[in-house]
């Protein structure tokens, strides 16, 4: 017998005898624990993935466990609250034709010059260039990341991450062994580009554990691992616990991340403030709510971040329907340059330095070629170049890059056009926008060329998700579900409006589509991306048209990859080999 056995048989047994498990058989023939105070099954944890059976023990420890339902149960009822105050909100957008404005009951926090968040640290304080986008499930990315030369990494099992049993256990076992010192070759944490760990948005469940009953919280059971198992060690580190925070919509969910963060804090002895979290303004709602979240999380904010393709889709999410809000080709028409992205650009910059917070940029998607020499190496850092100095002079503090090889250009470029560690000092009072500004949709048509980009983007996501990836690369760039979402948003709603072509005048009709999706599988073919899977590549082009044919918008294309049974029929297969190949291994 081997010691990973009799620790896990020593374990079960110690629990047993303390009446917080009952041993059930299963027909897999697998000894399934779950936690039964008084009775009633209370948790319930999937077995390990094949392989993760040593990252699973170290991860899912009685206290860990213990902690993670108390955390879950205290907050699993406000999560739904939450939730159902967006589906409230859209509902009454829709009956009433109401646009959103700037809240009358919150105005006396806007107009109160005197709070301000509490001072930003000091491992936060120059964060100039951060690597975006790292799946920690790639342990050889994230290893590369610890070492270079950048100020921060977006830890992501949110859009770049396929979130995957396998991948976020072995994520969250990558970060606890980076915040343990446990990686050669890479430097101490508190010397380490600083760890900015992003869990899954609110619209994301668990499916491997249930608590009181139900699917665990995606963000919860992120959030909760790892502070469990790194908060402490982060914060004796001045080095964290630091976080991004996905997809909030309004201040009320920003109200509850406080909430869940000062509970937190008091149940693993850490300070109040010890938690700080950047949160991504990626909804038109949220963008009216900015002062507001902020002072909610006013003892645990590091700032606000402004990205371009979830945020544009959320016009989409939420007015797609009404023809005033048809988003013309993003390929041709769409970029930070226009009015409504710099307007929400500049209030963002204007609002977090008017409170002390940081203000940061998106990431850069584009990947440098291979030689440093070439024109095209050339072309493409002058392109990112260009549009990351309009974000410098916006007055952001800092933005991301994926390309490893674009960290040292860009730290370049903040030192040539800054002073000092931030641009904190730049309060941009020259700025006023209007909720006409925010709402001011961009002139413009639909090329095929997008059409079909589109098209190949959300089959390709698709494609990833159901090969267990967050993300891939297509046309020298690296693509998520920021771009998948914006992608699939725009086919829907180009259907929907049967709008016309710009090139031909055909009409976007869903025979077109269906006709350009054979053309664009065709053509992926060609580029080599239905090697060894064609089947998956037609699986995900039928996915696709389901998504964009439908008569209701889905609200995220994550949430209905994550809940539709080709994906998890393809993910529950290697748990069902897990199960029979480590019967005794099953967890609470």
């Amino acid at each position: 017998m081997t010691p990973l056995y009799l620790k896990a048989c020593f374990t079960i047994l110690l629990l047993w005898r303390s009446g917080l498990i009952n041993l059930h058989h299963t027909d897999s023939d697998t000894w399934i624990k779950t936690f039964c105070p008084q009775g009633s099954v209370r948790m319930e944890v999937s077995p390990p993935p094949s392989g993760l059976e040593a990252e699973y023990e170290t991860l899912f420890t009685t206290d860990s466990l213990l902690f993670l339902h108390e955390l879950i149960s205290t907050f699993d009822e406000q999560v739904d609250q939450v939730l159902r105050l967006r589906v409230s909100r859209k509902v009454h957008l829709d009956l009433s034709g109401d646009l959103p404005s700037f809240l009358e009951h919150t105005s006396d926090i806007r107009r109160d010059p005197a709070w301000r968040v509490l001072p930003v640290p000091l491992r936060l304080q120059r964060r100039h260039v951060d690597i975006g986008d790292l799946a920690p499930s790639d342990t050889q990315r994230f290893v590369e990341a610890l070492q270079s030369p950048a100020q921060g990494i977006q830890v992501d099992f949110d859009d770049g991450n396929c979130p995957t049993y396998y991948n976020q256990i072995k994520g969250m076992h990558n970060v606890l062994k980076a915040v343990h010192n446990q990686f050669p070759n890479v430097p101490h944490v508190s010397q380490a580009p600083v760890l900015m760990l992003r869990p899954r948005a609110w619209n994301m469940v668990e499916h491997n554990m249930m608590v009181e009953g139900k699917e665990a919280p995606g963000p919860l059971f992120d959030f909760g691992l790892l502070m469990f198992h790194c908060g402490k060690t982060l914060f004796e580190n001045k080095s964290g616990p630091y976080f991004y925070l996905s997809k909030v919509e309004s201040f009320m969910e920003a109200r509850l991340w406080n909430k869940i963060f000062v509970w937190t804090q008091q149940k693993l002895g850490l300070p109040l403030g010890s938690i700080k979290a950047t949160v991504l303004i990626e909804n038109i709602l949220a963008a009216f709510e900015m002062e507001e979240i902020l002072y909610e999380l006013r003892d645990h904010s590091a700032g606000l971040n402004c990205g371009i393709w979830d945020y544009s889709a959320s016009f989409v999410n939420k007015f797609g329907h009404r023809r005033a809000f048809l988003l013309p080709d993003r390929s041709k028409y769409v970029n930070m340059e226009k009015r409504f992205l710099r307007s929400y650009m500049e209030l963002l910059v204007q609002t977090c330095h008017r409170r002390g917070a940081l203000a940061t940029g998106g990431m850069a998607a584009l990947l440098l070629p291979q030689d440093p020499l070439s024109e095209p190496y050339r072309r493409v850092l002058a392109t990112v170049t260009r549009l990351k100095l309009l974000e410098i002079k916006a007055g952001v503090d800092g933005f991301m890059v994926y390309d490893l090889n674009l960290i040292e250009p860009m730290q370049t470029l903040f030192r040539l056009h800054t002073d000092g560690d931030n641009q904190l000092h730049q309060l941009r009072n020259d700025v006023s926008v209007t909720p006409e500004d925010l709402l001011s949709m961009p002139s413009g048509g639909v090329t095929l060329y997008g059409l079909k980009y589109n098209i190949a983007v959300g089959v390709l996501f698709m494609n990833a998700w159901l090969s267990g990836k967050g993300h891939f690369f297509f046309r020298g760039q690296v693509e998520d579900s920021a771009t998948a979402e914006i992608s699939r948003s725009q086919v829907w709603q180009w259907i929907r409006h049967q709008t016309q072509l710009e090139d031909d005048s055909r009409v976007v009709s869903r025979r077109l589509v269906t006709d350009l999706s054979r053309e664009v599988m065709v053509e992926l073919s060609a580029l080599g991306h239905n090697v060894g899977a064609k089947q998956g590549l037609h699986t995900a082009a039928d996915m696709f048209l389901e998504v964009v044919l439908k008569r209701d918008f889905p609200e995220f294309i994550t949430t209905y990859l994550n809940q539709d049974h080709t994906f998890l029929s393809s993910q529950s297969s290697a748990q069902v080999e897990a199960q029979h190949r480590h019967t005794h291994q099953s967890k609470l």
